[in-house]
C-alpha cells in the first residue's frame, strides 16, 4: 500500500508539470506577400463557379453601378493625403442640407478602408472605402478644445481635415508621434476663447482613435436616419458631380506639413 500512495504521488506531480503553463519565446518571424491576380482563374473550378453565379449576379446589380468618377488614384496617407482631404471636403460640403456652416471637417485615417483608383468609382468601391455605420454630425469646439484635437492628430503624425486648415507637426526622433507647432485656420490663428462648428462622424465625438478632446463639443447635431450614413454622403457627392460631367479630383495642399 505504501508503494501504490508512492506511485500516486508521483504521478499526481509528473500530471502537475505536465500541465505547468510553458514559457514561449518568439526567436524569429518571417512573412511574404501574395498577389491575387488573374494567375489564380487559369484553372477555374467550373461547379464552384456555376454555384456562385447567381449570387454574384445580385451582387453586382448591387455594388457595379457607377456613381462618378476620380481623376487620379487616391489612398489615406499621414500626414496629409488626397483621400482625407477629399472626404473631409465632402463632410463640409454635405453641411448645407443640415442647414449647418462648418468652418472644419475632420475625419479619421483609420476610418478609410481601402483606395479609390483612376476611373470609374461605383457603389462597391465607396462601400469598401467607407465600410461602417459612421454618420455625420456637427459640434461645437472652444478654440482651447480644437487646439488640444490638433495636438492629439500631430501626435498620431496627422488626420483627415478640410480646406483652409494650416497645421505644422513636428515628428519626434523616431518619426512614430508628433506634437503640434502651429495652427491656422482659414487665415487665421485659433482663437482659445473663440468656438469654431466643426463636421465630423459620430465615432469620433465618442472620444475613438486618439481624439478624444472631440468628447467636448457642444451644440451636437448627430443625425441618427441610415440616410446620414458617410457612405451615402459620398455617393451624393460623386453623383451630383456626375450629373455635371465633372470628375471629382483632390490633391495635396498642404494642410498638415512636418516641420523639416
Amino acid at each position: 500500500m505504501k508503494y501504490k500512495h508512492v506511485f500516486l504521488g508521483s504521478l499526481a506531480a509528473l500530471m502537475m508539470f505536465s500541465c505547468a503553463p510553458k514559457q514561449y519565446q518568439i526567436v524569429g518571424v518571417e512573412r511574404t506577400r501574395i498577389i491575387v491576380d488573374s494567375h489564380y482563374d487559369q484553372n477555374p473550378d467550373e461547379a464552384a463557379a456555376q454555384f456562385l453565379a447567381p449570387y454574384k449576379r445580385v451582387n453586382d446589380s448591387i455594388m457595379g453601378p457607377v456613381v462618378g468618377a476620380v481623376a487620379r488614384n487616391m489612398s489615406p496617407n499621414r500626414p496629409e493625403s488626397t483621400l482625407s482631404n477629399l472626404l473631409t471636403d465632402i463632410l463640409v460640403w454635405a453641411a448645407k442640407d443640415y442647414g449647418e456652416r462648418p468652418v472644419l471637417g475632420i475625419y479619421n485615417m483609420g476610418g478609410i478602408r481601402a483606395d479609390l483608383t483612376k476611373g470609374d468609382v461605383t457603389y462597391g468601391d465607396v462601400l469598401d472605402v467607407a465600410p461602417f455605420e459612421n454618420k455625420i454630425c456637427f459640434l461645437t469646439l472652444t478654440g482651447e478644445a480644437l487646439l488640444e484635437v490638433f495636438q492629439q492628430m500631430a501626435y498620431r503624425g496627422g488626420e483627415g481635415v478640410s480646406k483652409g486648415t494650416e497645421l505644422v507637426i513636428e515628428m519626434d526622433k523616431d518619426n512614430e508621434h508628433g506634437k503640434l507647432v502651429s495652427a491656422r485656420l482659414h487665415g487665421k490663428d485659433i482663437d482659445p476663447k473663440g468656438e469654431y462648428r466643426i463636421a465630423t462622424i459620430n465615432y469620433l465625438i465618442e472620444g475613438n482613435d486618439g481624439m478624444p478632446s472631440l468628447g467636448k463639443g457642444t451644440n451636437l447635431v448627430a443625425p441618427n436616419d441610415a440616410s446620414n450614413n458617410t457612405r451615402f454622403l459620398i455617393m451624393n457627392y460623386f453623383r451630383e458631380h456626375q450629373a455635371r460631367g465633372e470628375v471629382v479630383d483632390a490633391q495635396i495642399e498642404g494642410r498638415i506639413t512636418i516641420k523639416k
